[in-house]
């Protein structure tokens, strides 16, 4: 991708978030019963939850940290996946930035001000929809942008027609490069989990004093405790899944080139073809180099084992004159 298609992806998850935070604070400062427009009704109301309410009735503590937190994780996988993806595909990658941008507007409210401002509906004062933002709003586009590009070009993404269909095409190596990863991502998710743990039960001790010292800390050292291990398995279940992927753009090509050579042997002549997203493309250029080379030798092969096959099917009239031996001679 140009640099522009670049700026253009990574401004879309910036502008939701400021026209959001904008709407949001013209809604707080302007709104007050509910009034409707047409289909379109503004009331300010804050949802201590996510998108339409959910995750509301989780204990504060834990909603707060597994949203929060939530969000964090997602700017992960959106950069992981941007990085994977190898194709221009601005639809998709748009998608996924307004999504981006959408969840992360909900998502500094909720650790700014512990709940996030909705006043917007739809329908009628009878029948109405749940409140939501500009955030909310944007995340469905981003849904449904992301679920047309796969619809359109799911077939370019991952083709269809291509000769490396096992996902494991070399196990050893990749199973070992996703046990690595899995195992960087384990060893970092604990060091932060003791630290973080360690700063929350201290915090909590220099704070608490006397007998609700304990209820203070299983109300929420347990819930973070909970929180963190679901975070952290799911961190590391994402690590394995990009050593699969990235592993096997490593081992393919290594793969198919094997199987190029393995065909030249057997004298089918036929290129090298890469995936697009695929390492070591250098192959494809020596693999041309070869051919052309074989090709080229091909042809002197054939005339020489033609003239060996003509040389060995000739008769004595045909060929050579017969050499007769003389009798020997005491």
């Amino acid at each position: 991708m140009s640099k522009r298609d670049w700026a253009i992806v990574i401004l879309l998850v910036f502008l939701p978030i400021l026209i959001d935070q904008m709407t949001k604070a013209w809604a707080v400062n302007n709104l007050g019963p509910l009034e409707f427009y047409g289909p379109f009704g503004l009331v300010l109301h804050r949802n201590p939850g996510a998108i339409l309410g959910i995750f509301s009735d989780l204990p504060p503590i834990l909603r707060v940290v597994s949203l929060s937190t939530g969000g964090a994780f997602l700017i992960f996988i959106y950069g992981a996946v941007q990085y994977l993806l190898r194709r221009r595909s601005m639809l998709l990658r748009c998608g996924m930035s307004l999504l981006l941008g959408g969840i992360l507007g909900n998502v500094i409210d909720r650790i700014l001000n512990g709940s996030v401002v909705d006043f917007i509906l739809i329908g009628t004062r009878e029948m109405a929809s749940p409140a939501f933002n500009f955030a909310d709003a944007i995340q469905w586009v981003g849904y449904a942008m992301i679920v047309v590009a796969l619809l359109k070009e799911g077939a370019h993404i991952w083709p269809d027609a291509n000769e490396r269909k096992q996902i494991w095409v070399n196990p050893s190596f990749q199973l070992k490069y996703c046990f690595v990863l899995m195992f960087v991502g384990a060893a970092f998710s604990l060091i932060a989990g003791v630290f973080a743990y360690t700063f929350i039960k201290v915090t909590i001790e220099e704070l608490v004093v006397g007998p609700t010292l304990q209820m203070v800390e299983a109300k929420f050292l347990i819930p973070f405790l909970v929180t963190f291990g679901i975070i952290s398995l799911a961190f590391i279940i994402g690590l394995f899944i990009l050593g699969r992927i990235l592993s096997h753009r490593t081992a393919g090509p290594i793969y198919a080139f094997e199987k190029f050579l393995e065909d030249q042997i057997a004298g089918k002549d036929r290129p090298l073809r890469l995936r697009q997203g695929d390492d070591f493309h250098h192959l494809e250029e020596l693999a041309e180099a070869l051919r052309e080379h074989l090709n080229r030798c091909r042809p002197h092969q054939d005339a020489k084992t033609s003239e060996q096959s003509s040389s060995d099917g000739l008769g004595e009239e045909e060929g050579l004159p017969a050499i007769k031996s003389e009798p020997e001679t005491a």
